[in-house]
């Protein structure tokens, strides 16, 4: 399956995450805040990227942003995964560039369609 970057500075929703994702097939790679999840993209070009807003250092808005700007990382598609439900909210990630947005918590059965959507809109390449 998919190879899914969650970047999330909670242990608890990236333990959450990673078991839905790991159920379903994906493979999980993981970045505990928004610096750290952009070099790993960079990096490793997953498939999709799986980014939480409120972190320290780069936000997800800032992180999500760097990485649609830049041609190295720009197709991958990034869903935001947030507390934040603020039609506001969604749409300043729309602007950043996020192909999805999820609020937490985070329904398994919502997250896995919404990856396999994002998956057919973004095939791997």
């Amino acid at each position: 399956m998919a190879r899914i970057l969650i970047v999330d500075d909670s242990p608890t929703e990236m333990y959450k995450l990673t078991g839905m994702l790991e159920k379903h097939g994906h493979v999980v790679l993981k970045a505990e805040n928004g610096a750290d999840g952009v070099a790993l993209a960079r990096q490793e070009k997953p498939d999709v990227v799986l980014m939480d807003i409120v972190m320290p250092g780069l936000n997800g808005f800032q992180a999500t942003r760097q990485l649609t700007k830049d041609p190295e990382t720009g197709k991958i598609p990034v869903i935001v995964v947030t507390t934040k439900d603020q039609e506001t909210d969604m749409v300043w990630a729309q602007r950043q560039g996020a192909k999805g947005y999820l609020t937490k918590p985070v329904d398994e059965e919502q997250l896995i369609l919404k990856v396999k959507q994002i998956l057919e809109e973004n095939p791997p390449k």
